[in-house]
């Protein structure tokens, strides 16, 4: 089979490999859809996953499709059924999963198999380990685009706001509106955020945001995000702030604009800096009463049953997120470099294989 890889150094190319077979526990899935993520731009270019050692591990975390085989002790699916995958598909055996965290079921992040420990879904055909408890069901009423942006726009954004504990009446910040921060927005507001800053600059993404429940624009552009946030305020800050961009100078602003008892909660994969500077004036010389709080996003197939009900019953609409389709296998490698380069009117590429 036909897979995109990174084959050396910072260097992606596609690859022939053997088609993976399915152990007892597992399925293989034929892909119909599947999008690049700005993590497979980080594992390609950034050094995110360290990869030395490991021949041509293709790439991708993000599909939906139909199964092509199942193992001997699959119960819930068989060959034929339409499966949405999550990025996230732990070992559910492990203890940590007991103790509700299966993102880091063998150790921290460990839970994203994909591209972790094995090939992605960036290929013709890919193994999904432990399928009674990692997929889940493709409803007819979903389309292929809202379907393609539950693994993991959906769960991460959306764990954005599970973490800040976004209340009633609450007013969030988010810093960085791409398809993760828009997620942020949508969860937010569905857990009853009253008001919504959303930090960023890009036309289409902006629009998006307000689709999805931003009250208010920050652009930093105009002027120092955390002046800007504080003056719509009254000086009073936010309840909570979610991080879904920037770098670990945002985690600075994210606490700076919290008030007493808030949370900020990252979503952003950091990088460029051994630590992060927490300003002891806004944490209150240590005495702040302020969460700081970091998360891989959960997956496996009840969250994504969850998921797929919000979108079901009209709560939420992921597709808006797909800006730019394609529909050819080999469409892919562009696609994943649209998401490296992101030009303005970019929320989220896809590839279309299949109906």
């Amino acid at each position: 089979m036909k897979g995109l890889a990174v084959i050396g150094k910072h260097e992606v190319g596609w690859v022939e490999k053997e088609k993976p077979t399915a152990g007892p526990l597992d399925a293989v899935v034929k892909p119909l859809a599947i999008a690049p993520c700005s993590s497979d731009v980080h594992i390609a270019w950034d050094d995110a996953i360290d990869l030395s050692g490991v021949d041509n591990r293709i790439l991708g975390h993000e599909a939906v499709g139909i199964i092509e085989e199942v193992g001997s002790e699959v119960k819930d699916f068989k060959p034929g059924d339409r499966v949405i995958v999550p990025a996230i598909t732990p070992n559910w055996e492990r203890t940590p999963c007991q103790n509700g965290f299966s993102q880091h079921c063998d150790g921290m992040l460990t839970g994203m198999s994909f591209i972790t420990f094995k090939d992605g879904t960036m290929a013709e055909y890919f193994n999904v380990n432990n399928a009674d408890a990692n997929l889940a069901i493709w409803p007819d009423e979903l389309t292929v685009e809202q379907a393609l942006m539950i693994p993991d726009m959906v769960t991460t954004g959306f764990y954005g706001a599970e973490m800040a504990d976004v209340k009633l009446g609450s007013t969030v910040a988010v810093f960085g509106i791409g398809p993760v921060g828009l997620m942020a927005v949508a969860g937010s507001q569905l857990s009853g955020a009253a008001r919504l800053l959303a930090v960023g600059s890009r036309p289409n993404l902006i629009k998006v945001a307000k689709e999805y429940g931003a009250t208010d624009i920050i652009d930093y552009h105009d002027g120092d995000t955390v002046a800007q946030i504080m003056a719509l305020t009254d000086g009073k800050g936010v309840d909570a702030a979610i991080v879904a961009g920037g770098n670990v100078n945002t985690i600075v602003e994210a606490v700076e604009v919290v008030k007493p008892g808030g949370t900020v909660a990252n979503l952003n994969v950091l990088g460029g800096a051994e630590s992060i500077p927490i300003p002891l004036a806004a944490w209150g010389a240590g005495l702040s009463d302020k969460t700081i709080k970091g998360g891989f996003c959960p997956g496996g197939r009840d969250r994504m049953e969850k998921l797929i009900d919000l979108v079901k019953y009209g709560r939420v609409d992921p597709g808006k997120l797909v800006s730019h389709k394609f529909y050819k296998f080999e469409d892919i490698e562009e696609a994943l470099l649209l998401m490296r380069d992101k030009p303005r009117d970019l929320v989220k590429s896809a590839v279309f294989l299949g109906e």
